[in-house]
């Protein structure tokens, strides 16, 4: 299996959820072009703990390479992937993914276009002969929905990693206008409190002067930066409410 563009939010939630599913890739590929995102995931997601899982993971930045695909296959024995999923709208992203799929392999294209025209080449000699396929999807049915409730509730994923900043009611406005200058992962709001939003990375920086965000660093970082029932409940506790 390859995640193409795969450490952003939701291609975390894919890799969380292929590490940890009854059905297991052997070998599972993760690419982006962030050296800070990928080094995020691997933190999150350690080879390590996939290999106790039964998987080999490895993480690859694509950013320089002047044959991604010829790289990734190679990974392979120049095999290729059974599937791929695609995380972005990128036009060689697609086409990268497609290129590495591999007998009857299977390229999902998750990332969902804002244009309408957005178009991007596929092999159809190997659509013919190699039984390769594609398929769009980036939502489920209910039954999906309670797999992932019940894998939660277990504890087997933890939708949380895909959090990076926390705000409450009021920086609700300037978060949506400014969405595409914030970097980082799903912005979490809570409704009943008023708070800017802040990087979960950020808060050791505006804890020097502030008690409230200092003991919200001090839970948040014990656990890798990653958000926690205990730093919910010390918020909802300690925030200024609206």
């Amino acid at each position: 299996m390859a995640i193409l563009a795969g450490v952003g939010p939701m291609g975390l939630g894919a890799v969380d959820y292929a590490l940890h599913q009854d059905r297991k890739p052997g070998l599972l590929v993760v690419t982006d072009i962030d050296d800070k995102r990928l080094s995020r995931a691997a933190s999150l997601f350690t080879p390590e703990h996939a290999a106790g899982e039964g998987i080999k993971l490895i993480y690859v930045n694509t950013a320089d390479m002047k044959n991604p695909a010829k790289y990734l296959r190679d990974i392979t024995g120049d095999s290729g992937y059974d599937d791929v999923f695609v995380f972005a709208p990128v036009r060689s992203v697609v086409e990268t993914g497609d290129a590495i799929l591999g007998f009857d392999g299977c390229l999902n294209f998750f990332a969902g276009p804002t244009n309408p025209e957005f178009k991007a080449d596929f092999n159809f000699y190997n659509v013919h002969y190699s039984f390769t396929h594609i398929v769009g999807t980036s939502g489920g049915n209910t039954d999906d929905m309670r797999e992932s409730l019940e894998m939660m509730a277990s504890g087997r994923i933890n939708p949380a990693v895909m959090i990076t900043h926390v705000g409450g009611l009021d920086a609700v406005v300037d978060t949506t206008l400014n969405l595409p200058q914030i970097p980082g992962g799903k912005k979490l709001i809570y409704t009943n409190i008023s708070m800017p939003l802040v990087s979960l990375y950020g808060l050791k920086e505006i804890s020097r002067n502030n008690k409230f965000f200092e003991g919200l660093n001090e839970i948040v970082s014990k656990n890798a930066y990653i958000w926690s029932i205990e730093a919910e409940k010390y918020l909802l506790a300690n925030a200024k409410p609206i």
